[in-house]
């Protein structure tokens, strides 16, 4: 499976990019947020006016016209895939294995009160340590899982209370 980057331009138009694709433009960096492509023999001049790294969430001038860009890269297309939502945590009540795995650590204990980010567990799969972390703020109601325990794709990890 080919790695792709899916760009929303304005909020209404849509174009995914290979890496491949990614790879064959004809861009130069000309200054600190500004580059120069070279596309089917016209010439595009690019200003980033306004970059937000975490969201990625960009704003960019081209040839004086402006656009608002947001992409999602192959890691959000994956999270979609394995049924996380994001921006909707605070509906989350339990924590599910993404994939099967086994359990490598538990980092919280029952009744613990959790913030947004924090590391729950650690789960190894397909050779990889996934980190597990909270949605939400909360407070763990429920640990279904112990270390060293081998669990199957959708096996309640968490639940919140």
């Amino acid at each position: 499976m080919e790695k792709s980057y899916k760009l929303k331009v304005n909020g209404a138009y849509e174009f995914e990019l290979t890496a491949q694709d990614l790879d064959s433009l004809d861009i130069v960096k000309t200054g600190e947020s500004s580059f120069h492509l070279l596309h089917e023999h016209k010439s595009f001049h690019i200003q980033t006016t306004h970059s937000d790294f975490g969201n990625k969430h960009y704003q960019l001038k081209i040839n004086n016209d402006d656009y608002d860009v947001v992409i999602e890269t192959p890691l959000d297309s994956l999270i979609d895939s394995m049924g996380f939502v994001l921006n909707n945590s605070a509906l989350v009540e339990s924590i599910e294995a993404p994939m099967p795995g086994l359990i490598l650590e538990v980092s919280i204990q029952e009744g613990q009160e959790v913030k947004e980010n924090d590391q729950l567990l650690i789960l190894e799969a397909m050779k990889m340590e996934n980190v597990i972390v909270s949605p939400r703020d909360g407070v763990i109601k429920c640990i279904s899982v112990t270390t060293g325990e081998a669990v199957e794709k959708k096996r309640t990890l968490i639940t919140f209370e």
